[in-house]
């Protein structure tokens, strides 16, 4: 009789690799990688403060030297890219494409500048707010209610006209003393809801300081909003600017909003002195508004 065959045994099932949960903020960026709104504003952005902070790669032009003589109201030379002549002269002999592109520092300045003081100013009294609740809250809520209700670009106005020279630090202390009310609100929000977490009522229990459980524990759970606010809001900032440049009580040197309203005064002859800056002031607004919707949708749990 033959012997039976020999059946192999069954190779041990090897257990399947669990994926490593991603936390909030990984999720966000996977999401982020995806959206083709994230990557063509952060794109702009990396453009923008290329030209910022190298205007000299681009332009070798100084934006103030001007020329009458030579230079007086002259045309576009759209063939020669890159050049002092290729988006013409304002009505000083100055060259508007040097204009345009020293016009970048000064307004990504003061919209970096005054998103980081507000966000600064604006969570910190929003964590306090929210944390401590009681009295403090109400103070500190009612506060934030008084500078809510004045109109944001009527304070700043009314704070730069007290100015004779007003420097890129003026005009960010301007606008970051008026704008951090939003920031506040949305920051004392987000807190009072992380605050009821079992985390964070663990770290109590464990006798964790107050300082250790509101920037440890609470803070990164809360910055979401936060940073979606802010990102928009840069772009809000850097418009603001180019208003009061544009009335006249913003920057005092090279800036968007000063070409722009140059720009109005010769509108029927020399159209270029007004389009060329506005175009890359709506460039700009565009990059930092299409960065933050991005921002939001990827943080927003109920967006996926």
């Amino acid at each position: 009789m033959a012997e039976a065959a020999e059946t192999p045994a069954a190779a041990p099932a090897t257990p399947a690799k669990s994926e490593k949960a991603r936390s909030l903020w990984g999720d966000a960026w996977a999401d982020l990688r995806r959206s083709w709104i994230f990557i063509v504003s952060s794109l702009l952005i990396l453009f923008l403060l290329t030209i910022t902070f190298f205007p000299g790669w681009f332009t070798s032009t100084d934006p103030i030297l001007g020329d009458l003589s030579k230079h007086y109201l002259q045309k576009p030379k759209l063939g020669e890219i890159g050049s002092a002549d290729w988006l013409g002269y304002d009505q000083q002999g100055r060259s508007v494409y040097a204009r345009v592109i020293y016009g970048t520092r000064a307004s990504v300045a003061v919209g970096f500048g005054t998103t980081i003081v507000v966000t600064l100013a604006g969570g910190l009294v929003g964590m306090i707010a929210g944390y401590f609740g009681g009295v403090v809250d109400s103070i500190l809520s009612r506060l934030t209610d008084v500078f809510f209700g004045i109109p944001f670009l009527l304070g700043t106005m009314v704070a730069l006209n007290s100015f004779e020279h007003r420097t890129t630090w003026v005009v960010i202390g301007a606008l970051g003393f008026f704008g951090w009310t939003q920031i506040a609100r949305v920051m004392r929000g987000a807190v009072i809801t992380t605050k009821q977490a079992d985390y964070v009522q663990a770290a109590k229990a464990l006798g964790a300081s107050t300082p250790r459980i509101m920037f440890r524990h609470i803070l990164p759970n809360s910055l979401a909003p936060v940073i979606v606010v802010a990102t928009i809001s840069l772009g809000v900032y850097i418009g603001a600017e180019a208003t009061l440049s544009y009335l006249g009580l913003g920057l005092s040197g090279v800036s968007w909003g000063n070409d722009i309203s140059d720009g109005g005064n010769q509108i029927r002859v020399a159209q270029w002195i007004m389009l060329y800056p506005s175009i890359m002031l709506s460039i700009t607004v565009l990059a930092f508004i299409m960065l933050g919707e991005a921002v939001r949708n990827a943080l927003d749990p109920k967006m996926r």
